[in-house]
């Protein structure tokens, strides 16, 4: 795992400790680098001796952690993960923080290339009542989002970026959080097993130098954001300077945002 493993699990009797040591060397053995973590939540999810084999073996055979035990740990909130849908990274918590400040009294949200809906789903809880709307070309993270969404009544779309949502929405989003794929395609065989193989490539690869999807999404989203609105993506620290020009552009007031801490970068765009 590049990142820690969800914190926190369901309260449930321990298996006994010689199992728990299996489970970390078979863990240990598979190459995870935080074997004593994940075990305690393996064995915290599994509610049986023969579950708890089963979870360690999908582990083993490179399925992301997250993916074996059905959720991730994001800003605070637990997020439903199924097979094949992109899990949400902790990095990513800086783009919810940072539409927060941007948008603090927003009224309606945009979760483009949503995934499994935990942006959407950490930014209405930390709002409030929210008009909230999520979009992703992929029907596996649709389904996936909705169950994610479905306590703050946020609606899921299936569609290629803005032709998913209803045009209603035009002219009138606050904070539009766009998680684009900002891979670049030569260096998508570089990633771990656990995302280059159990993650949708369309989750990753974001073209050539990987700014691709956010060229698009910042090109449309102008006319998609109310007055004073705003635009985020997250982007690598290497990919920043074209990311910023590119929201300068379609016209956004562009800044910069770094955690050192969370190794992430977001570019924040307001509309004039």
């Amino acid at each position: 795992m590049s990142e820690r493993p969800p914190s926190s699990a369901p309260s449930v009797t321990p298996l006994p400790s010689a199992s728990r040591a299996a489970v970390v060397a078979a863990l240990r053995a598979a190459g995870c680098v935080f074997a004593e973590d994940e075990a305690e939540l393996i064995l915290a999810a599994a509610r049986t001796p023969d579950e708890a084999t089963e979870l360690v073996r999908r582990r083993a055979s490179g399925l992301p952690l997250e993916q074996v035990l059905g959720f991730a740990e994001f800003h605070g909130l637990r997020i439903a993960v199924e097979p094949g849908v992109f899990v949400p990274r902790r990095r990513t918590e800086l783009l919810v923080d940072e539409a927060l400040a941007q948008a603090p009294h927003a009224c309606l949200v945009v979760d483009l290339c949503c995934g499994s809906g935990a942006v959407g789903a950490a930014l209405a809880a930390a709002l409030g009542p929210v008009e909230l709307h999520a979009a992703d070309i992929d029907p596996v993270a649709v389904r996936c989002a909705r169950r994610n969404v479905a306590a703050v009544a946020g609606r899921v779309h299936t569609g290629d970026l803005f032709d998913a949502l209803p045009a209603a929405l035009r002219g009138r989003v606050d904070i539009l959080a766009a998680n684009v794929p900002y891979v670049p395609t030569d260096e998508v065989a570089l990633l771990p097993p656990e995302a280059r193989d159990h993650e949708p490539a369309a989750a990753l690869d974001g073209g050539a130098d990987g700014l691709d999807v956010l060229r698009r999404v910042t090109a449309e989203a102008p006319g998609w954001l109310a007055p004073g609105g705003c635009l985020l993506a997250e982007t690598s620290e290497r990919q920043a300077p074209a990311a910023l020009a590119a929201f300068a552009a379609a016209g956004l007031a562009a800044r910069l945002a770094v955690s050192a801490e969370l190794y992430a970068t977001v570019v924040v765009g307001a509309k004039r």
